[in-house]
This record gives structure tokens, sequence and C-alpha cells, in this order.
């Protein structure tokens, strides 16, 4: 199974007046990741399904790519939001029975996307990976065991390596 772990677009800044939760795209941010999205399209890839943080810029930046055909199929799951459960999202994952040549998205947050694909890699959360907004993470999860320090990374770019300068 592949797993692409992509970080939202860029968002508007913190603020107090702002509940963190509710902070949207900025239209750069919007701009942006419309063009990764419809980059990772014309490369030919689809999605099976994409999953996204509750919180707003997430959804936006799920929105998107499913409205660039990337995946008809979009779901919200609390695990992804900030400090999200890996373990929990695993169960979830087990209990789906996606065939091995599924490509999923999971759009979310940093540190904790690159926390979980350190996990997946090397078994453990490191500091190391830093996912930049709109970046992509990808992974293959074998299919016969706990993907848990089991996972090949084949991804890991900012976007701007896949947007037009």
């Amino acid at each position: 199974m592949e797993l692409y772990l992509i970080r939202h677009g860029i968002a508007q800044e913190r603020d107090f007046a702002l509940k963190d939760d509710d902070r949207t795209l900025t239209k750069i941010g919007q701009d942006k990741t419309k063009e990764v999205a419809k980059r990772l399209y014309n490369l030919g890839l689809r999605f099976d399904l994409i999953l996204t943080s509750p919180l707003v810029r997430s959804h936006q930046t799920a929105e998107i790519f499913t409205q660039t055909q990337l995946s008809s199929h979009l779901q919200v799951s609390t695990e992804l939001a900030p400090n999200g459960n890996i373990h929990a999202w695993l169960n979830w994952l087990e209990q789906q029975k996606y065939p091995s040549n599924s490509k999923l998205a999971l759009i979310g947050h940093q540190p904790d996307l690159g926390a979980w694909a350190s996990m997946l890699v090397w078994g453990e959360a490191k500091e190391a990976l830093i996912l930049k907004k709109a970046g992509i993470i990808g992974l293959n999860l074998p299919t016969m065991r706990s993907p848990i320090g089991q996972s090949q990374m084949f991804l890991l770019t900012p976007p701007k390596f896949l947007v037009a300068n």
C-alpha cells in the first residue's frame, strides 16, 4: 500500500482572536496547494481515499485535492488532528481491508506527520523529518506485518519541486 502524508497548505498566522482549529488557508496557500495537486494528478497519481484532519486548514487542503480528482472519497479522521494517535489510526486501517495496491492520502499537521513517517520507517518518533506546508512524504507499507519500523520511504518533497516557479 502506498501512503502519502501531506501537510496542509499555507494558513493564516496564529492569532489570539482566532481559534487555531479555525485557521483557514491563505490565497497563496490555496494557489500553491492547487498547483501541487494538479502536478500530482498530471503525474498519474490517484488516491483511493483522502483522510483529513478535522481542522479547517487541513480540510480545505483535502477539498482541493479532491476537486483536482485525485480522489472522489474524502473522510475526516480525528487521529489526524494535532497529537493524533498513530496506533489508533493503524487499527482503523487494518479493519478497512484495503487492497495492497491502494493509494491513501493523509492530510494533517507537522510535527505529527513527520513523527508518523519516522515511526513507520524507523520504528520510533524522531524529529528528523520536516514536512513543508503542502509537502509530501510517500511510504510503502508492508502487507504482511505491522508497518511500524517496516515501511519504506520513497518520496520526501517540498512543494517547490512540484510547482512551476
